[in-house]
């Protein structure tokens, strides 16, 4: 719709096909319905690419200002909940709502539902769809990536792009929850909801966020960050207790009385705690020392330095994802390589673009996503 809007705003006439009878549905369940719509703090570095550079030009000619005064000249209200990300005081409804009537008065025209089931091209491009057959000059594909496919997604943008010879680099779930195999975390099943601020860290990515036990792994802001760095095989690094310095604590309370477990309650949940230990001592991390709570002074300083170790670099290896269903995006897609940073059009098919999720340009998590659609939308609706 953000591309529709600048292409009709142009004198184009713009047809918007859409597979989904329901507008925008991903938009409307973002944010659990409030829309994370973009972040105060947004730079390239926030974004995950085989071309890292590309999205530059386009972040530095739509910025989050220039959405911030649009919602501002509609009088739609919004606040900052953390880290710079900007919530809808009034939903997603009211984005949704501010797109449509903005392409209506600019004079698209919907085509929904709508399937496409063929595109071909000859002096222009020839779409061939449910609701008949169009003949166009521009054909931007906005169809977004794998990720929750009971609203819709499918894998079309990627086929389209592999049709014309432009690559697809390897696709994965992004933002996504952790999983691990069932008997190795029952002793975690049990503390389902409890969450804990973490630091964690695969190769030189780190991120701070609440970490989330679930049933099945982790999950929580933390790890939705690190999901989309984590390669399937290797360990996290977590660091339980950044703001203490464990080693040190230890040391100047050796000659304490008080249980281990009590002792620890004072930084981090007890029930936790109880669990950590009980892993530890089956997976031989820690030592199986810490499996029944003793004194703090009846723990060698060896012991105690181990510990500290692992509350600051717990290494946890996942199994897996929950996978798409559960994915907030698709990490990879058409390869970046072959488009005009610029235009979004891909260099050897002129007429031909790719806006959005589609592409092999990934956020992080907090409204980065959404301001990557918009800055590419407005960067390819320049052009078409």
């Amino acid at each position: 719709m953000m591309c529709a809007i600048q292409a009709a705003k142009r004198g184009r006439s713009v047809y918007l096909l859409d597979h989904s009878a329901k507008l925008a549905e991903k938009i409307r369940i973002s944010g659990g319905g409030r829309c994370n719509f973009t972040n105060l703090n947004t730079k390239p570095d926030n974004y995950i690419s085989t071309n890292p550079h590309f999205c530059r030009s386009a972040l530095a000619r739509y910025t989050p200002q220039h959405f911030i005064n649009w919602l501002n000249e509609n009088g739609i209200s919004f606040h900052e909940k953390k880290l710079g990300q900007l919530f809808c005081d009034d939903g997603s409804e009211a984005i949704i709502a501010l797109l449509k009537r903005e392409c209506d008065a600019a004079g698209v025209k919907f085509l929904m539902p709508c399937s496409v089931e063929e595109v071909s091209r000859h002096e222009d491009f020839e779409v061939h769809t449910s609701r008949g057959k169009f003949h166009t000059q521009s054909l931007v594909i906005a169809t977004g990536g794998l990720s929750i496919p009971k609203i819709g997604a499918t894998p079309f943008g990627y086929k389209i792009a592999q049709q014309f010879g432009i690559p697809v680099t390897k696709l994965k779930p992004g933002l996504v929850p952790l999983s691990f195999h069932p008997e190795e975390w029952s002793c975690y099943a049990e503390l389902a909801g409890v969450s804990v601020d973490a630091v964690v860290s695969f190769g030189k990515q780190a991120f701070r966020e609440n970490l989330l036990i679930t049933h099945r792994g982790l999950s929580g802001p933390v790890i939705l960050q690190v999901s989309s760095y984590w390669e399937h095989g290797q360990p996290l690094h977590v660091n339980l207790l950044p703001d203490h310095d464990m080693h040190e604590i230890f040391a100047h309370q050796r000659g304490n009385t008080m249980l281990l477990n009590n002792f620890l309650a004072h930084y981090l949940p007890k029930r936790f705690i109880e669990a950590l230990f009980k892993y530890w001592s089956a997976q031989k991390q820690a030592g199986n020392h810490f499996a029944e709570s003793k004194p703090l002074n009846h723990y060698s300083e060896s012991d105690l330095q181990l510990l500290a170790d692992t509350l600051h670099d717990w290494q946890i290896t996942p199994t897996g994802t929950l996978g798409y269903a559960k994915a907030e995006v698709t990490c990879g897609g058409v390869d970046t390589h072959a488009l005009s940073s610029k235009t979004m059009q891909a260099n050897d098919v002129p007429g031909l673009f790719f806006i959005g999720e589609v592409m092999d340009v990934t956020g992080h998590l907090g409204g980065y996503n959404f301001q990557w659609a918009w800055a590419s939308g407005y960067a390819a609706g320049q052009s078409c």
